[in-house]
């Protein structure tokens, strides 16, 4: 076994909500970290005293113990993960992996207990369900009734608003009511916000830009209360996530950013993050309601009673003592004036965007912060507006895409350089950038001048390529080019003036077109491009339909096999995930599950090496092949036989048409001594004539015809007669 355990797609319940990570179990301690919020969970293996395993909703769950008191669930691992696991935590933990059942019997009549963090409903000494107090927002008690109410999230649906407890009076202690005491034990671990006591201390009338105003900001040892003139917001430190302090581009004021999970929340606002905006001018001398002891004994140095300073240094670290959180600053990103933070726009308002060492955040409507890990690519587009700027624009894996616009073109190069370095995948959307612009961007990936601007030289060859395209249009007219204002305007006549001449136009306008098709000639020198020949493309063999079909892998026919198995064990599950779960369990089978396939299988490809060479001997797959050949080929010699007779005819009927253009009558030849408007009017009147005789023609013969039918006797007998 090795060293490590780890684990996808682990669940872990934070608030009414699933929020999806990844697990690890190694030697010296077991870490969690969520997708989500990339939050991380670190147990050191000392600590852990207590292992239970569960049948869970989402298939099985583990249940950690330790010995401060907390407790962690982490859920959707498989059946066949309890072996592994369980011998893991023997070898290097010292802890025993029990199997812990539930209560299915759906009563709602039992036990309440109370371990640690916990509120578990039993029944028959199995659990029914377990609530955790952390996610209690309020108590409420009533004559033999509690009432727990909450935490809301806006990630779920459907979410639980409340729970009553009925708790009948007990007869063997009177001293104490049961009701105030199941309550008190409540409230002593749940998340409930009481201002009770003095404030650790307190910052005046700080400016804050989300939310919007001036707040009083109140240090109490569990939660931060912004008191406003209109509003008041309660804080627990539980919910901060990060801290970050950023320097503002015009190195005289100072961001001070506090990430929250869960939002702060304003009727149907949501804040996530809390930014306040300090002057690196204002100094502050701070003391702290505590006596020396208190403060060494808690903070262990971190801070002193008495301290003195800048404003956001203090602020600072008051906030990063009391949340036991690293403060985040800027890396080592310099942009173009020296600053650690670019200029750009988002969502139609400006603001400032810092790349960091493990992410970027933009500041300040709406804040943003992407990490990395959760950054699919990134891609460097050309501005809508104008050429002196362009936009970034981030793809997360989830689907969500960030543009930030109105970015200066100086900038260009130390972010590519930046991203390249972070090794993110960058993506190109724009014309033709697929087959030519990848060379470019790994060309001048390691380029450290500053007067390079990589981003101009991709637009300057997609101009090329439009000016080789308009190439055909312009050659009708004249460029813009051949029209140059302030040269030569005094030789230039207008329009309108009386003493303009024909000639001296004309003139002008011959030496613009010499020099309009000079100009061409040397545009159509820089921009031809050598046409490469196309290869033939090769034709495809086609299938027989009699050849017997090949055998499927070992994998093939377990997964065939398994399917059904795989959807009764996961309803409701999409085809993608089946494939995925079958992979999975496929990775995880033993060598012995896995050679009976693969005997299943070379069985499979022995008896189609056996039917194909059978196949084969009896004459299929040749036969069609020549068949096929053959005909292409009468195919070819047949259309050569009609191009044949094609070419004969049409040469015959050439020769017809010359015959009839070369005879012609006595009253109609022509001396060569006359001119061509001679020739123009005798051709008028050789069509008149023609057209004359023969109405003439046509006359005579139904007179003939006429007389004919009239006469007694033909003129044949008469002439036998004389």
């Amino acid at each position: 076994m090795g060293d490590t355990l780890e684990f996808s797609d682990i669940y872990q319940e934070v608030k009414g909500s699933w929020s999806d990570g990844r697990l690890r179990f190694s030697k010296q301690n077991v870490i969690y970290k969520s997708s989500k919020t990339g939050k991380v969970d670190n147990i050191p293996a000392g600590d852990l005293n207590q292992a239970q395993w569960r049948r869970v909703c989402l298939g099985h769950g583990i249940k950690l113990g330790t010995g401060t008191g907390h407790v962690y669930k982490y859920d959707g691992f498989r059946d066949t993960d309890f072996e592994k696991i369980s011998e893991f935590f023997k070898a290097n933990y010292s802890v025993e992996l029990m199997e812990k059942d539930m209560s299915v019997k759906g009563w709602n009549w039992g036990t309440a207990k109370f371990s640690g963090p916990l509120l578990s409903f039993d029944v028959n000494d199995n659990t029914a369900f377990e609530i955790p107090l952390s996610n209690v927002s309020q108590c409420a008690t009533g004559k033999n009734e509690v009432t727990l109410e909450f935490h809301q999230t806006d990630d779920t649906e459907v979410s639980l608003m409340e729970v009553r407890f009925y708790v009948p009076p007990s007869q063997s202690d009177e001293r104490q009511d049961p009701v105030e005491a199941f309550a008190q034990s409540v409230l002593s671990k749940a998340d409930v916000i009481q201002a009770t006591g003095d404030a650790v201390c307190i910052f005046k009338e700080l400016q804050c830009l989300t939310p919007r105003g001036r707040y009083d900001i109140r240090i109490y040892p569990t939660f931060l209360h912004l008191h406003g003139k209109t509003f008041d917001y309660k804080i627990p430190y539980t919910t901060v996530l990060r801290l970050f302090l950023l320097p503002h581009k015009d190195q005289r004021q100072m961001f001070f950013v506090i990430s929250l999970d869960p939002p702060i929340k304003q009727g149907q606002t949501r804040y996530h993050f809390l930014i306040l905006l300090f002057s690196k001018e204002e100094d502050i001398n701070l003391t702290l309601n505590m006596s020396e002891e208190d403060v060494e004994r808690r903070f262990e140095g971190k801070l002193s009673k008495n301290m003195s300073g800048s404003l956001y240094e203090m602020v600072s670290r008051v906030m990063k003592a009391l949340v036991n959180r690293k403060i985040t600053v800027p890396g080592n990103f310099q942009g173009h004036s020296g600053a650690q933070c670019i200029t750009c726009s988002y969502k139609a308002s400006s603001g400032l965007l810092y790349p960091l060492e493990r992410g970027f955040i933009y500041v300040h409507k709406p804040p943003v912060h992407l990490r990395f890990e959760e950054i699919s690519c990134v891609n460097f587009a050309r501005g809508t507006t104008t050429t002196r700027s362009f936009d970034f624009e981030i793809e997360t894996k989830q689907g969500n895409q960030y543009t930030f616009s109105s970015i200066e073109r100086e900038e260009y190069g130390k972010l590519f350089d930046f991203v390249n370095a972070k090794k993110l995948n960058i993506k190109n959307r724009g014309f033709k950038e697929v087959n030519g612009m990848k060379g470019k961007i790994d060309e001048y990936s390691d380029s450290d001048d500053d007067q390079h601007d990589a981003y101009l030289e991709r637009m300057k060859a997609e101009g090329k390529i439009r000016e080789e395209g308009n190439d055909s249009d312009d050659s009708g007219g004249e460029s813009d080019e051949s029209f140059n204002p302030g040269e030569e305007e005094d030789d230039i006549a207008e329009e309108y003036d009386s003493n303009a001449s024909a000639s001296d136009s004309s003139e002008e306008g011959e030496d613009s077109e010499d020099d309009s098709a000079k100009k061409k000639k040397a545009k159509k020198v820089k921009v031809v491009k050598e046409k490469k020949e196309r290869k033939p493309r090769k034709e495809r063999k086609k299938k027989d339909a009699g050849a017997p079909k090949r055998p499927m892998s070992a994998y093939m026919m377990w997964l065939n096999a398994s399917r059904e198995r795989i959807k009764s064990e996961n309803p409701g599950i999409s085809i993608t995930e089946i494939s995925k779960k079958a992979g999975e369990m496929w990775r995880q089978l033993g060598k012995d599950d896995k050679e009976e396939w693969e005997v299943k299988a070379g069985e499979a490809k022995k008896d189609y090496d056996k039917a194909k060479k059978e196949y084969k001997e009896s004459g299929g797959g040749g036969g069609a092949t020549s068949t096929s050949v053959s005909k292409k080929e009468s195919k070819k010699s047949g259309g050569k036989k009609e191009e044949e007779k094609k070419r004969k005819s049409a040469g015959g009927d050439k020769e017809r048409e010359r015959g009839s253009d070369s005879f012609k009558s006595k009253e109609f030849i022509e001396t060569s001594e006359e001119s061509s408007s001679d020739s123009d009017r005798k051709s008028k009147s050789k069509s008149k004539s023609k057209s004359k005789s023969k109405s003439k023609s046509k006359r005579k013969k139904e007179s003939e015809e006429e007389e004919e039918e009239a006469m007694t006797t033909p003129a044949s007998s008469e002439e036998e007669s004389d």
